[in-house]
């Protein structure tokens, strides 16, 4: 099974060297801003019976939109990126490189959006964070699907969130992150995650685990809404 370690940007300007990890049912909309200290994930145990085959998903309904406007909660509005061009290409590659998933990734949705950072930073070169929200799954292993958010800044790039493939929107405890542990490096797997994740896991719309902010700030929440 694929590990994969998440990189939590904004606690690394001074540690590049160090990955962090980020993931995990609803429709669109926002999580409350407020942290949160009774989240729970558990592991699952490495003793458990190995999982049966999982088949591929089942094809949309209907194709996802391609775009979104911009508005209160999606300042600059979301596009698909062209499939094959590199604003397509390389949240793909973030993702591969990260959880070491082998093989082509089927990208069944895909959203590229930018805004500020969070918390709000008043640096120039936190104002405009690239982020790509995408739903995939992998082509030679149906078993490692789920829904992932790719951050990028000048200063690096990374998986920050991951959440099971068959959730929807930005909700708690969907979308999960995973706060670097120097005292514990051990990769586990978790209940509907893609791979194997190290680090604390904490509840990245909210906040928890020592970050008292939500994963994203309220300017972008929205460009997940219908996802």
């Amino acid at each position: 099974m694929a590990s994969g370690r998440f990189l939590r940007l904004p606690l690394v300007v001074a540690a590049l060297a160090v990955a962090a990890l980020a993931l995990p049912a609803c429709d669109g909309g926002s999580g409350d801003g407020g942290a949160t200290n009774s989240f729970s994930l558990s592991p699952i145990s490495s003793t458990d019976a190995t999982p049966t085959p999982v088949p591929p998903p089942s094809p949309l309904a209907s194709p996802p939109p391609t775009q979104g406007p911009a508005t209160g909660s999606c300042v600059h509005g979301w596009v698909m990126p062209e499939v094959g061009s590199p604003q397509y290409t390389e949240p793909l590659g973030i993702i591969r490189r990260t959880t070491g998933v082998e093989g082509p990734l089927v990208a069944t949705d895909m959203r590229y959006f930018t805004g500020p950072e969070a918390p709000p930073s008043k640096q120039g070169y936190l104002q405009e964070i690239e982020r790509w929200y995408i739903r995939l799954y992998a082509e030679n292993d149906p078993a490692f699907q789920g829904r992932f958010l790719v951050e990028a800044r000048w200063f690096g790039r990374g998986v920050a969130a991951v959440a099971p493939y068959r959730t929807h929107g930005f909700r708690s405890p969907d979308w999960v992150g995973f706060q670097y542990d120097g005292g514990d490096t051990t990769a586990r797997t978790y209940p509907g995650l893609p791979g194997q994740w190290e680090g604390q896991p904490y509840d990245f719309v909210s906040g928890g685990g020592g970050l008292e902010f939500p994963g994203l700030p309220p300017d972008v929440v929205g460009c997940l809404d219908g996802s």
